[in-house]
This record gives C-alpha cells, structure tokens and sequence, in this order.
C-alpha cells in the first residue's frame, strides 16, 4: 500500500475535522473536531516519515501530541468550568470568560 492512501484519509480526516469546527456550536464537539484535526496531521507527519526514511516526522509527531495533551488539559478545564455556571457550553457562552 503507497502512502497516497493515507495522505487521503488524512485529507478526509481533516477536512472533516475542520468543517465540524467551522458548523458546530457546542464546544465539546469543537474540541473532539479540534482532536481529528490534530490526529490527520499526525497522520501526515507519519506517512511522509515513512515515504521519506526520515526520522523527523515521527518527532513532530510527538510534539503534536504533547500540544494535544495540552490542549485537552487546559481546555476541558474550562469547559467544565463553563458547564458549572451554565447548564449547556456553546460557542456562545464563551463570553462568560471576559470577566
């Protein structure tokens, strides 16, 4: 199997990673969308690390997941936060935030 294969589903994965972010209001869905996205370029890193014999893509990779993990620690924090005061968390409501 060549690496077009993957670097389609990584397109796919993208694509559909970013039009959930661009339609969708709740912010959990925004997150889980945010992730796909995350996880197609991971994808990408591997699949070009393969087909070029390099080592770096599998690096970045591992630095796109410590983002990743970042990214889940600090924002579910705030989404719980929100979800305490409110009883939904949309896009919308993020306006809490400004103090």
């Amino acid at each position: 199997m060549t690496g077009s294969y993957y670097l389609i589903v990584a397109a796919l994965m993208f694509t559909i990673g970013a039009v959930g972010l661009l339609v969708r209001r709740n912010v959990l869905v925004m997150f889980m969308c945010v992730e796909l996205m995350l996880n197609a370029v991971n994808l990408t890193f591997v699949t070009f690390a393969e087909m070029l014999d390099d080592i770096a893509g599998q690096v970045l990779v591992f630095f796109t997941l410590v983002v990743a993990a970042a990214e889940v620690a600090v924002g579910l924090a705030i989404i719980v936060a929100i979800f305490r005061r409110r009883r939904g968390a949309t896009a919308d409501d993020l306006d809490v935030l400004q103090g």
